[in-house]
């Protein structure tokens, strides 16, 4: 499949193209790992501990920490190629690289200024971190903006427990970012960001992994304990963060990720479709009218990601870092529409591939693909994340 997100990213005035270039290059010899492994992986519900050993070779776990702190400086759109590629390969890699680099940007977006942050982000380049992030919560669920447990401060010392029905690759993380309350007084809703490495805290797995799709990100929830310095929590409010940067670059790296599996599903359903056709030279087969589809609802879902990243470039090139209720509103649409995109996408690959498809262990199989992209609407459940938009609509003036 092409690599529309990374011509986007080529084309982008003030990025340097040979930089952008090695990182895709780059992301070619991981997705190569991946995709070796990753029958595998998702057959025993592990974690692509290959395709990590390939990520840390490559430096691409610090790809979008800022150049000063000695990363890669990559942008949103070269991030966003990169999880296209690793999707297409394996879905639990691309994932985990994707939830990585939303912790990445949310530490690069708000904590320069606080040394210890600017020193965790020349760690991250340095020693090829993994991070995880714990948000969601046992009696909060998945509601992104609320939070049970509180930091409770000592001095200069803090010590967090936090209950967590999932925390994404966990046990194989390097550092954890975490909500939690300001304080045990705090409203449920005034929230901070903490970050936790090894050494600062421990884990109590309290549940396996057994799920239909996305087997290898290893989603187990765990019993958090975490103490360290107050220095480590995120100096701006929650909210801010998750408005300015979380969601945004949560929504756009989920949907390039997503758009790499439905395009291999496509990829697959043109070889099949192509080998058809060569065999009865001058007539269509049956299938013609659902490639056809697919295709067009891939490129509908390109035409999303890309005005997306588009729109995040001129906010960037505007300094307008400030959330608004119509970048919100967008982002949301933009997650909801393409997880069920990705979906429908597959759905039409299917019908090409038929048995070939439906059967595990053909080049054409598609079983993997369509059991990941259940997932999508699913993570941050669609019904809640439009809700939430219909009530930013009603409050929009502009």
């Amino acid at each position: 499949m092409s690599a529309p997100l990374a011509r986007v990213e080529l084309a982008h005035p003030g990025v340097d193209p040979a930089s952008s270039a090695a990182l895709i290059a780059a992301a070619h010899v991981v997705a190569a790992v991946a995709a070796e492994h990753g029958d595998q992986v998702d057959r025993e519900a592990r974690f692509p501990q290959e395709a990590l050993a390939a990520l840390r070779e490559q430096r691409l776990l610090g790809a979008m920490v800022p150049t000063a702190y000695d990363g890669a400086g990559a942008s949103l759109d070269t991030i966003a190629a990169i999880c296209q590629i690793l999707g297409a390969a394996c879905s639990s890699t691309g994932m985990i690289y994707a939830m990585h680099q939303i912790q990445v940007a949310c530490v690069a977006g708000h904590g320069v200024g606080s040394s210890w942050h600017e020193s965790l982000l020349a760690r991250i380049a340095a020693e090829q971190l993994l991070l995880a992030s714990a948000t969601s919560e046992e009696t909060i669920g998945g509601a992104l903006r609320n939070s049970g447990c509180a930091v409770d401060a000592d001095g200069e010392h803090f010590h967090l427990l936090k209950i967590a029905p999932t925390i994404s690759y966990g046990a194989y993380a390097d550092g954890i970012l975490a909500t939690a309350r300001r304080h045990a007084d705090a409203s449920p809703s005034d929230q901070v960001l903490v970050c936790v490495l090894h050494g600062d805290y421990t884990l109590q797995c309290l549940n396996t992994w057994d799920t239909l799709g996305m087997r290898g990100t290893c989603s187990n929830g765990f019993r958090l304990e975490a103490a360290g310095q107050v220095a480590q929590v995120l100096p701006v409010a929650f909210g801010e963060i998750a408005d300015v940067t979380m969601t945004p670059v949560s929504h756009i790296l989920w949907s390039a990720l997503w758009l790499g599996i439905a395009g291999d599903a496509v990829q697959r359903a043109k070889n099949l479709f192509r080998g058809q056709a060569r065999a009865r030279p001058g007539s269509l087969p049956p299938s013609a009218s659902h490639v056809a589809e697919a295709v067009s609802q891939l490129q509908m879902i390109e035409g999303r990601l890309g005005l997306a990243l588009a729109r995040q470039r001129q906010r960037h090139a505007a300094a307008s870092v400030s959330a608004s209720f119509s970048l919100a509103a967008e982002m949301n649409g933009l997650k909801t529409s393409v997880s069920e995109m990705a979906l429908q996408v597959v759905h039409q690959a299917m019908l090409v591939c038929g048995m070939a498809g439906y059967k595990q262990g053909t080049p054409y199989s598609l079983g993997r693909h369509l059991r990941d992209l259940w997932s999508a609407p699913l993570m941050i459940n669609n019904d809640r994340i439009l809700a939430n938009t219909a009530n930013l609509l009603l409050a929009d003036r502009s």
